[in-house]
């Protein structure tokens, strides 16, 4: 039964905010670790780390001492100056990410509207004429206007038409229809080296090769969106050093700052000498003390727990006990991803099996209607991911057949 503040939580939200997302009833009031409560007391296994958000888990003190020391000594300036973070928060993504140049923002869709305006600038400069992008079937890259140009899925993008023209979409992992798009047209491809929202599906290494050879031949960018499967996912700090393909200009978010609003987009020195000079890009929050002193702690504890390595070897044991369920089941079809973004795809809608899982105790959310997507805190140990498969077996014995 409902308590008066579960109650009353919800009632203000169902009340006053716009009616865009479908929540679970529940309401969430505190972390720790790798769990969740809620205010009913219920404890959940989180698997879905505020949507491959929190790397961290729940109350790390090292990060939150960081945070509170800063709100206690400045939150916010403009960038028409300096601050004390800042830079530094800027060196160390620098050297996590491999990029030359760093601009903060303050969400995902933002860097990739910035990755976007930074590939026009570009070519703009070099008075190419190139305007057009590449992007791939089953992308997903935010809901602004020009994030939703390069989305491809119809219901997200259908109600907001006419959006940026000039672009196109390739399937992916299919080298010849890519090939076969890129024009005098166009001045960037975009991708997602593993594609979240889109179902978990991985990139051959082969393909990424082959576009990045392809913009080298055509004078085109490359940008990778690794938004939600960089900062350690994969096993390395970003997905393109998984792959050994590197980007030109590459956007990133949620992980970066732990549950603190903030994002970024980084580029080579060369595409930064060609675009986005002085007042050609600009943000009234993005790079604050408060936001970068986030991605600074989160750099620190990444770099002092060696995170990547722990997930290679956990993301290896997730691996082979999620493997046995493919066969245990009928109703699952396949697993994918890598380290500690994959999923499970089955043969119809997941939501009752997420339902189900909730009454578990473990949150999970899908990738598109068919897959359970499984982004934990990358702070998981084998004995989490031994509670998560007992929790999710209860779960898809609930509402599937066994095989």
């Amino acid at each position: 039964m409902e308590n008066d503040l579960t109650k009353l939580c919800m009632e203000e939200t169902e009340e006053n905010l716009l009616k865009t997302y479908s929540r679970a009833p529940i309401v969430l009031e505190k972390g720790e670790g790798c769990y969740l409560y809620d205010t009913e007391g219920k404890k959940y296994l989180d698997f879905e780390a505020g949507i491959a958000v929190c790397s961290l888990g729940y109350g790390n003190p090292e990060f939150t001492s960081a945070i509170k020391a800063q709100t206690d000594q400045l939150l916010h300036t403009s960038n028409l100056f300096y601050n004390t973070t800042c830079g530094e928060a800027a060196a160390a993504l620098k050297e996590a990410c491999g990029m030359d140049r760093v601009f903060f923002t303050n969400s995902g869709t933002e860097s990739v509207e910035g990755a976007m305006k930074a590939a026009r600038d570009y070519a703009y400069k070099k008075g190419s004429g190139r305007t057009g992008f590449v992007a791939m079937e089953g992308s997903f890259h935010g809901r602004t206007m020009g994030a939703l140009s390069v989305t491809s899925h119809e219901a997200y993008r259908t109600p907001f038409e006419p959006l940026i023209p000039g672009v196109k979409f390739a399937k992916f992992n299919d080298i010849d229809s890519v090939k076969a798009l890129l024009d005098e047209t166009v001045c960037a491809v975009i991708l997602e080296p593993i594609q979240g929202e889109g179902g978990i599906n991985v990139a051959d290494k082969s393909f990424l090769q082959e576009v990045r050879k392809l913009c080298d031949e055509l004078g085109i960018l490359l940008i990778f969106d690794e938004i939600q499967c960089g900062m350690g996912r994969t096993g390395a700090m970003f997905a393109w050093q998984y792959y050994g393909v590197k980007p030109d200009i590459m956007a990133m978010a949620k992980a970066i700052g732990n549950g603190v609003p903030v994002g970024a987009f980084a580029m080579t020195e060369e595409v930064a000498e060609g675009s986005l000079s002085l007042g050609d890009h600009g943000t009234t929050f993005g790079g604050n003390p408060l936001s970068c002193a986030a991605v600074k702690a989160t750099l620190s504890i990444f770099k002092e727990k060696d995170l990547p390595a722990h997930v290679r070897e956990v993301g290896s044991y997730l691996t082979g006990q999620l493997e046995p369920l493919v066969k245990e089941y009928d109703c699952i079809l396949c697993r994918k991803g890598v380290g500690f973004i994959q999923g499970l795809k089955l043969n119809g809608p997941v939501q009752g099996v997420i339902d189900a899982a909730r009454d578990e105790g473990l949150l999970m959310i899908s990738a598109q209607s068919d897959t359970l997507r499984i982004v934990p805190p990358l702070i998981i140990e084998k004995e989490q991911v031994d509670e998560f498969i007992t929790k999710l077996k209860r779960a898809l014995d609930a509402v599937a057949i066994r095989g």
